[in-house]
């Protein structure tokens, strides 16, 4: 059975030769590294979860390639059913991490491509699918960790890439051989890249023909000649480096982003899949949206599921618990974080088969899904906040608690309900701030915003999907003007 155990991820990753940079620094092992560690030991919790026989409905798939049973995170959706496991599967593992578990990129880049492929094929005359699905089948084999790979640095946002005065600032192809291509470039903001043993890339917008060269993509191993990793830096980042484990809050889990360069990369052929096809991008870009849009239904339900019970939990220490407008606060945050998972749900469910077999969520309801994310986590997370109070920014740290002499008086003076102790208080403050100010806030706060695409994005989408030509005629018929 090609399911990995959390030992044998972890085991892999450390025979991955990449060139890796953290705070300006050349690191060889980057398994061990702690600014890294709670990364990898939440996208291990994909791996681990995949062996319980509990959740194996939810983190495991059969192959509609291999026939085998596979991690569901290098699935093909063959059913509404496998699209609304998935978002209830990305909720479980929010729940369990608090934090993001970095695999959804490129799970969401794997169903794009399989239908997108597949019409380029059917249109053009390209054999891209057939080398595509060979690609996936060895992924799902081996159960690795891919990173998705969208976003260009962009440069000049009002020029095109081919307009540029740097033309690295998009991924492209800058050579064309016999056995394969090479591409230069940068891609930003890549969720677990160094947790990952492979990249594919995609292009970032839909392209005109002048932009050829950079309608491209394709899959490396994360170590590949060429490719550098550079650790982006996340709030209180260096809490990790400190011995004092409780002012991480997330004592476990975390997650990271990193930019990724492409020095003059070389891509054998077999691993292609665009290659100057530009009238194509657009739709790729389209439907990778799409899925990752439904994908924050899940994920960030889970994290606000952790987020509520904390805010509950503070109330209790303090005692505030049964007052009406902490009941109240309570409430609107779990309507706001069960919209968000509804309407990932009800994106899957409305779920159509695309000409390739694999089925495509309902691109209106899943930019839906995603707009609503822009606004209910930061919200959620205000209300959070309210009901913390002010000690949430104002604690001292873990070493004061351990001092000989004012440790106690820590200890009397910041005690709440006497049914709890000062740290357990102390913890859910630190695991709070974690989750809306730290390390924890990158991944549900901005990265609601702006991963997947920022709100203008969808309200884009919104716009060229809501059919106002069928609302009108409904407005017109009803009011009796048609053939007025």
């Amino acid at each position: 059975m090609p399911l990995m155990t959390r030992d044998d991820y972890i085991a892999s990753l450390r025979a991955l030769k990449r060139r890796v940079f953290i705070h300006g620094e050349r690191v060889e092992n980057v398994v061990d590294h702690p600014l890294v560690r709670p990364s990898l030991n939440a996208c291990a919790m994909t791996y681990e979860l995949a062996h319980a026989s509990e959740h194996a409905a939810l983190m495991r798939a059969t192959s509609n390639l291999t026939g085998e049973t596979i991690n569901r995170f290098t699935h093909l959706h063959q059913s509404t059913a496998d699209l609304i496991a998935k978002v209830k599967m990305q909720r479980l593992l929010g729940q369990t991490t608090g934090c993001c578990f970095q695999r959804c990129v490129g799970m969401d880049a794997f169903n794009a491509l399989d239908s997108v492929t597949y019409e380029m094929d059917q249109a053009l005359g390209t054999n891209y699918h057939a080398r595509f699905r060979a690609y996936l089948r060895d992924v799902q084999t081996r159960d690795l960790v891919v990173d998705g790979a969208m976003t260009d640095p962009k440069g000049d946002r009002r020029l095109s890439p081919s307009q540029q005065a740097d033309p690295d600032v998009f991924v492209h192809i800058v050579e064309r051989k016999s056995d394969g291509i090479i591409v230069r470039g940068a891609k930003l903001h890549q969720t677990g890249a160094l947790n990952s043993h492979e990249i594919v890339v995609m292009p970032t917008q839909t392209l005109g023909e002048t932009d050829k060269d950079y309608a491209v993509s394709f899959a490396v191993p994360a170590d590949a000649s060429g490719i550098v990793m550079i650790l982006g830096r996340q709030p209180s980042d260096t809490r990790k480096l400190e011995d004092a484990p409780r002012d991480v809050g997330n004592r476990e889990f975390g997650g990271h982003e990193a930019v990724i360069v492409f020095n003059d990369v070389f891509v054998p052929w077999e691993r292609v899949f665009m290659a100057g096809e530009y009238a194509f991008s657009g739709k790729l870009v389209e439907r990778f949206a799409g899925y990752h849009r439904q994908s924050y239904g899940g994920c960030k339900s889970g994290v606000g599921d952790v987020l509520i019970g904390t805010a509950q939990m503070l109330a209790q220490y303090q005692g505030v618990d049964k007052a009406s407008h902490i009941r109240d606060k309570i409430v609107e945050m779990i309507h706001l974080n069960e919209t968000l998972y509804a309407c990932g749900i009800a994106c899957s469910a409305e779920g159509k088969p695309t000409a390739s077999g694999t089925y495509l969520i309902d691109l209106l309801l899943a930019n839906v899904c995603k707009l609503n994310v822009t606004r209910f986590p930061y919200e959620i997370a205000r209300l959070a906040q309210d009901i913390a109070g002010g000690l949430l920014v104002t604690l001292p740290s873990e070493k004061d608690f351990a001092h000989p002499e004012v440790g106690a008086l820590l200890q009397k003076y910041l005690r709440g309900v006497a049914n709890y102790t000062t740290d357990e208080r102390c913890r859910m403050l630190r695991l709070l701030e974690n989750l809306t100010l730290g390390p924890g806030a990158a991944a549900y706060l901005t990265e609601s915003m702006h991963g997947a695409g920022s709100p203008q994005a969808q309200r884009i989408m919104l716009a060229r999907l809501a059919d106002l030509d069928t609302k009108t005629r409904l407005a017109k018929r009803l009011a009796g003007v048609e053939s007025l």
